[in-house]
């Protein structure tokens, strides 16, 4: 995947914080994808307000409605992706959405760790697995033997509303970071865990 070169990418998560910035990275390339699909609960809602304005100068944005925890809206947004790339094969699916909210261990109610375990542990698996059908074109042409290559990237503790404004790691330079390590990437780091500075981490 050197300089990305992707044709086609998904972004969960990406009406703030770092999904919005990688959206808008990812259009700024020289070569930027055909198609990026961005993704988020609520696209129409308040805190979708930037990402509509990005879309409205983009035509290559498609915003979708997607909550991660639901396999309906699962199953809904990735027939919308479908219908884009008219069967030509997703490249790049990035599951950034998560949730995160600070309580103290004597605090945390049985509802909050059901609801975060849904967003950030089953909302992935979920995405990863519709995503599934729409790589198959891309992994017949591309991976062959290898299959689909997979790694986890760890963002950094980043000044967002989830990292809070005394993380040390700004968006734009998680981001960059983010998009440098993606296009080294090849066959032999799947199933690598990598830091947003290429850094080999353990699991």
């Amino acid at each position: 995947m050197a300089g990305l070169g992707a044709r086609s990418v998904l972004v969960t998560g990406a009406n703030r914080g770092i999904g919005l910035e990688l959206v808008r990275q990812l259009l700024g390339k020289p070569d930027p994808p055909q198609w990026v699909f961005a993704c988020s609960r609520e696209p129409d809602g308040e805190r979708g307000q930037e990402l509509r304005n990005l879309a409205s100068r983009h035509p290559n944005v498609v915003m979708i409605k997607l909550d991660a925890t639901s396999p309906a809206s699962v199953k809904d947004a990735a027939g919308c992706v479908e219908d884009h790339l008219k069967g030509s094969g997703l490249n790049l699916l990035i599951n950034n959405a998560g949730i995160y909210k600070e309580v103290d261990l004597e605090a945390v109610d049985l509802e909050d760790m059901i609801n975060k375990y849904k967003t950030n542990v089953v909302g992935p698996l979920l995405v990863s697995q519709a995503a599934l059908n729409m790589l198959t074109e891309c992994q017949a042409m591309s991976y062959k033997e290898d299959g689909i290559l997979c790694t986890m990237i760890h963002p950094g503790w980043v000044k967002t509303d989830m990292g809070g404004q005394e993380a040390d790691v700004t968006v734009d330079e998680s981001v960059r970071g983010i998009l440098s390590v993606l296009s080294t990437l090849s066959n032999e780091h799947s199933g690598a865990f990598f830091d947003w500075k290429g850094k080999k981490l353990p699991w």
